[in-house]
């Protein structure tokens, strides 16, 4: 039996609440008849006894007191799911704004997911090829994995957004099996336009699913689209054996709205007003990241989170680094200096990178490159400060050749512009030339056997003009 329950005992803000109410559950799905004839959508947020706390979605103006209608559906929110989710654009909630008509369902799912047993997973092996030399090389995206990108106010996380739906794909087979889930929170519409346009564009919007919410949209939808699209991608993984790599951005986005949520509730605050449960309310999310037994496919996420006044320490960039396995730092000096993608390489890693590169997956020398590449960059930033201290005339012979070295390094690994896409042999190529400017003795973190098949001091003074000084300037022609 449904009842219907007339009238409402108050309304605040975007919450009404409801006496004397029967059976009813947490999160459970809510219509709201208006006097005026329409129909709004809302969600259980907080029982209290027999007291009810709704979320309207479309928010309270209009409502009264006394002749709204309130019927309890008896369901959590739950999102049609099928194969036709491929190519189309939602809203937050999961609802076409393509102009393209309803989703024809083969099922519907509840947006939260469902418990998933630690002992079902399977440790993520294998990698996915971004394009992305800085990621590729020395971050590697594992598929299942969860990977951050901490990124500040300014900083071309979008146009990193776009590169990755653009150039990501699969090590292995045809890309048939590989797409792309991306949710886009509290975003302008120029920004929302831009990543529609730029999928079109590159002719990639047939492997990809959108869900938008924009920021004048209710930020209880804000709540929801990250669930709506790991649903979604769960669906597209696990019952059609998909590889999905889901794109969040931006994360900071959500947990404001999370904060003012938790605020309209009357929640005890935690750090920096934020609610207690943000840690778990994150893990909810990326945990449902992964592979598990008996599915060919896999969920990998990159979260993107704006980090407040670049403090990693921020409760976001904090708790989001305990949860995922790694992060990617974009760092604003290397932005300054017009490097893109600005890859902080010494703050960023990959957890699991190990265990899926090497032999079989990339390349046997991928991991002797990588380990050899960051510790020769760590040296570069010593001899950069022991030369803002004695001044570079200064300094030793290898240390001008480790300035030089980071000064190629940044412009031409680092540094690789919006439409370059490099192989992953491209970019172990390019790394092997770029060791081999500095002396075969300071290679320290590489055996002799591999050395002897890929330094070759000759072949980097083709590729780079190496002056007295040591100067280095790059040739008219590199790839050559």
């Amino acid at each position: 039996m449904s009842l219907q329950y007339l009238g409402l005992s108050e309304i605040n803000g975007p919450l009404v609440y409801l006496d004397n109410v029967e059976n009813a559950s947490y999160e459970e799905m809510v219509e709201i008849k208006c006097g005026d004839g329409s129909t709004r959508l809302g969600r259980v947020v907080q029982l209290d006894g027999k007291r009810a706390a709704i979320q309207v979605f479309e928010g309270t103006n209009g409502l009264s007191l006394k002749n709204t209608k309130t019927k309890f559906t008896g369901k959590p929110m739950e999102l049609p799911l099928s194969k036709e989710l491929l190519g189309r654009v939602f809203n937050g909630s999961g609802k076409p704004i393509d102009g393209l008509g309803e989703i024809y369902a083969e099922k519907s799912a509840d947006i939260n997911g469902q418990p998933l047993n630690p002992v079902s997973r399977v440790y993520p092996r294998n990698y996915i090829n971004t394009g992305i030399s800085s990621i590729d090389a020395l971050t590697t995206l594992i598929r299942g994995q969860k990977l951050p990108i901490f990124s500040g106010s300014g900083m071309p996380h979008n146009d990193l957004a776009v590169q990755l739906v653009k150039q990501a794909k699969i090590s292995d087979g045809d890309g048939k099996n590989f797409c792309i889930v991306f949710a886009a929170m509290g975003v302008k519409n120029d920004v929302a336009d831009y990543f529609k346009r730029s999928f079109e564009e590159a002719g990639v919007m047939e492997k990809v699913v959108m869900f938008i919410n924009l920021s004048n949209d209710p930020i209880i939808e804000r709540t929801l689209t990250p669930r709506c699209a790991l649903t979604a991608a769960e669906y597209l993984a696990y019952e059609h054996d998909m590889h999905v790599l889901v794109i969040l951005t931006d994360i900071t986005s959500y947990c404001e709205a999370l904060r003012e949520f938790s605020s309209s509730k009357g929640e005890i605050p935690g750090r920096k007003g934020y609610p207690g449960y943000l840690y778990s309310d994150l893990a909810s999310l990326y945990e449902r990241a992964g592979i598990v037994k008996g599915a060919n496919g896999s969920v990998t996420q990159i979260p993107i989170l704006t980090m407040p006044n670049d403090d990693i320490t921020h409760p976001i960039p904090d708790l989001t680094g305990y949860i995922t396995e790694g992060q990617i730092v974009l760092d604003r000096n290397l932005n300054q200096m017009g490097v893109y993608p600005p890859v902080g390489v010494l703050p960023s890693l990959s957890r699991l990178m190990k265990d899926g590169i090497g032999e079989g997956y990339t390349r046997k020398d991928h991991s002797d490159v990588s380990n050899q590449l960051f510790a020769a960059y760590a040296k570069v930033q010593d001899a950069r400060s022991l030369a803002s201290v004695i001044g570079e005339d200064e300094l030793s012979d290898v240390d001008k050749q480790y300035m030089s070295f980071g000064t190629l390094f940044e412009e031409h690994f680092l540094n690789q512009g919006f439409d370059v896409n490099r192989t992953i042999e491209e970019t172990l190529d390019l790394g092997w030339d770029l060791l081999s400017v500095l002396p075969r003795g300071e290679l320290d973190r590489v055996d002799n056997e591999v050395l002897d098949q890929y330094y070759d001091h000759e072949r980097a003074v083709q590729r780079f003009q190496i002056k007295a000084g040591p100067i280095i300037k790059e040739l008219e022609n590199p790839g050559e």
